[in-house]
């Protein structure tokens, strides 16, 4: 009998900086346990992504790094390839769109749909950057989202509430290089007419009732709204090419060509195997179903636009399901490499084991709304679920077996009603598993394995093997066979969640091989009665997280804001101060001593961090209400700024909450504020090497961060409620004093 045929494709990860814990549990998990389970029931299966290089996020860090796309690109394809693979995460290929391949088969379907009719060349506005002489990308404009308000809304769709925008949609735009307004310029460019698609676009989308409600809702929005066709063509130089004479300069929109990417990783598979032709059974086969992994914000692209083009193409099966995500959140933000919190693979695997991270995203995974990551919530889920329940079960039942037998223990006549109490919760959970699985329902095809673990916690205390070998050893040995047999279940079927632990659980019962392919039957498989059990050792470690919001918890009893210096006047009895007046989202005084610093006209207009919880004090005569923050060193002051735009009141407590304690000066001079330098993702220089979270800071940016205490290895850098850095109004010495 010939095998099933399943196609999945998983959303390409920009390659602009490491993957993080959103995109795992968002869309590359799911798709892993999903082609697991499927090759353990015979099914061939072919999964592909890769890295998305083309993207504008890739240019932008490449600007900020003052290097080239390609080194970002091909720096963080190899970054996040060896994390998808630490994390056990196969694919059939795992590529990247700078390759000849990709370029070939962008441009033939290209140049196909162009001889159809289906792609038009039009004069469209852009946004044009006078002051940096050039037209500007969707992500190199910002501005605030209309229907949200969302303040730092990218120009082509709002990450906050989802909104897609055309040029010239976005209120307020500023081009992110100079921070100057932008203007519309004319310029030319190819449309795919997705007008053209309207009504078999319409008659699939209704005959795709198995769509998850949230993909549904968001396709059908789309398609109420109105069509419209979309510019596929840019003016940049990193990309794929237009392959048309006279398009020098311009390259195709990379919504457009990364989801042909699952098409050219196929035609690349293929290749790799020998047989170039061997893409073709999972494109061209009608009984092929298609599935797609992906983050909600890529929805229409998936449920919209794809399939368009694969319609204007022509003979290629369309997407049969799309099983989008919702968002993983972190306190509440989406967890995001450009902007907000971000927790990175790479990092985290450091510390903690891969199927420790895999169950805990497969037991929170935002399937039908998002989820908030917390560490509080990792070490509960780990510790009493992972360690206690499934954990326990197995080495309770292997080292008590592995001690007073040495080997599988046979099962004896008499245990009939213990028998089939343990058939019938193994058949139970593998028809649960086997029905959530097949329809993408991870939470509870997990809740399933993890309710078969309680039933074998609850059969072997039942069972008290530990009396009954007291007094009937071979029974004894027959209830511990049953609960072997429970285990033996439990690996098989959590192996697509928990592939390193399961398979290592496969050989403590010893068992020959490895489970994967073909191996879902063996949930109900003999056990090798006779055979020597090796020691069994723990499979999961409990975790005890050393949170970063416990170090630096005191920054709490700040109430740091950004205020906006309007006026400036010389203080009447000192020298050296300056009385100020400042908009921290209300009107306040501040008395500074700038004068030997700045000059009046400097300070006018700037933005400044403002510590609002002191206790107000008199100097020299004039009530100061609390302190513009300053770093120091040596002869040169320079305040504390935004380093990108923020508002009068924006709290600066980085998302750990904000003071209200009012504070005196000998308390406040007792937290550790310093200067430095952002090094890479991961690390700064304070004057010496620390660990720090600067996934959202410029590279080689100077940065105000807070330190536990003084000299401590990790620091927190200052940010905006708004994830907005705060830097230094210019260069000074790393591990500058702020005061």
């Amino acid at each position: 009998m010939e095998r099933s045929k399943v196609f999945i494709g998983v959303a390409w990860p920009y390659a602009n900086s490491a993957i993080h814990l959103g995109h795992v549990a968002g869309s590359l998990l799911p798709p892993d346990i999903f082609s697991r389970y499927h090759k353990m029931r015979g099914d061939r299966v072919l999964m592909v992504s890769g890295s998305d290089q083309h993207g504008t996020p890739v240019t932008v860090r490449a600007d900020k790094e003052n290097s080239t796309p390609q080194q970002v690109a091909d720096r963080y394809h190899e970054v996040n390839k060896k994390a998808i693979e630490d994390l056990g995460i196969e694919f059939s290929l795992f590529t990247k769109t700078h390759t000849e391949n990709h370029f070939q088969v962008v441009q033939e379907i290209f140049t196909d749909l162009l001889g159809k009719g289906h792609l038009e060349q039009r004069e469209t506005l852009q946004y044009f950057c006078p002051t940096c002489d050039k037209f500007l990308p969707d992500r190199y404009v910002e501005g605030r989202c209309a229907k949200c308000g969302n303040e730092n809304s990218r120009s082509d769709q709002c990450d906050k509430c989802g909104t897609t925008f055309e040029v010239g949609e976005i209120a307020d735009p500023l081009c992110i290089t100079c921070k100057s307004r932008p203007e519309m310029r004319e310029t030319r460019h190819y449309f795919f007419k997705l007008t053209d698609f309207e009504r078999p676009l319409l008659s699939y989308v209704q005959g795709s009732k198995h769509w998850r409600s949230n993909v549904q809702l968001f396709t059908r929005n789309w398609l109420e709204s109105g069509l419209k066709d979309r510019p596929i063509t840019r003016d940049m130089s990193w990309g794929v090419p237009v392959p048309l004479p006279g398009s020098e300069g311009k390259v195709i929109y990379v919504w457009f060509e990364a989801v042909i990417g699952y098409l050219s990783a196929s035609k690349e598979w293929a290749k790799a195997t020998g047989n170039e032709d061997a893409w073709k059974e999972f494109w061209t086969d009608p009984s092929v179903k298609g599935y797609y992994f992906l983050g909600k914000d890529n929805i229409p692209f998936h449920t919209i636009i794809w399939p368009s083009i694969l319609m204007g193409y022509g003979g290629l099966n369309l997407p049969y399901d799309v099983p989008a995500n919702e968002f993983l959140t972190f306190k509440g933000e989406k967890l995001s490499k450009s902007k907000g919190p971000s927790i990175d693979i790479p990092s985290i695997l450091k510390t903690f084991d891969p199927d420790q991270l895999r169950y805990y995203l497969a037991s929170n995974m935002p399937e039908g709304k998002d989820a908030d990551f917390s560490w509080e919530d990792f070490e509960t889920k780990v510790n009493n679920e992972l360690v206690a329940t499934l954990g326990n079960y197995f080495h309770r039942v292997l080292s008590f077996t592995h001690k007073n037998y040495h080997e599988v223990p046979p099962f004896i006549e008499g245990l009939g009603a213990e028998a089939k109490q343990v058939e019938e919760a193994i058949a139970q959970a593998m028809a649960e598993v086997e029905t959530n699985l097949s329809t993408c329902q991870f939470k509870k095809g997990l809740k399933a394995i993890m309710d078969l673990a309680q039933f074998g916690n609850r059969f072997f205390d039942a069972c008290a093997p530990w009396s009954l070998l007291k007094t009937d050893r071979a029974k004894c040995g027959g209830v511990l066979h049953l609960n072997l047999k429970v285990v033996q279940a439990l690996a098989v079927l959590g192996f697509p969640f928990l592939p390193f632990t399961t398979q290592r659980l496969w050989g403590f019962l010893a068992n020959d091989g490895a489970l994967g392919e073909g191996s879902w039957d063996l949930v109900r498989k003999d056990l090798n009665v006779g055979r020597a059990l090796p020691e069994p050792k723990p499979l999961y470690r409990k975790v005890k997280i050393q949170r970063e919001e416990s170090a630096f918890s005191g920054f709490e009893a700040l109430d740091l804001r950004v205020g906006l210096i309007e006026s400036v006047d010389d203080h009447p009895n000192a020298d050296k101060l300056m009385v100020l007046k400042v908009n921290i989202g209300r009107p306040i005084q501040l008395v500074a001593g700038l004068r030997s610093f700045y000059s009046k006209e400097e300070l006018t207009g700037k933005k400044v961090v403002v510590i609002t919880n002191l206790a107000p004090a008199k100097l020299r005569g004039v009530e100061s209400q609390g302190m513009v923050l300053a770093a120091e060193a040596g002869e040169k002051v320079k305040v504390l700024t935004p380093a990108g735009p923020a508002e009068p009141g924006d709290r600066v407590n980085s998302g750990l909450g904000s003071g209200t304690k009012v504070l005196t000066f000998t308390e406040f001079q007792a937290f550790t504020l310093r200067t430095g330098t952002v090094l890479n993702d991961q690390e700064a220089d304070l004057g010496k090497k620390v660990k720090a979270d600067t996934s959202g800071l410029v590279k080689a940016s100077q940065a105000a961060f807070f330190l536990p205490k003084e000299g401590a290895d990790v620091a927190l850098p200052l940010f905006t409620e708004k994830k907005v850095s705060i830097g230094v109004d210019g260069d000074l010495d790393n591990g500058a004093k702020v005061r």
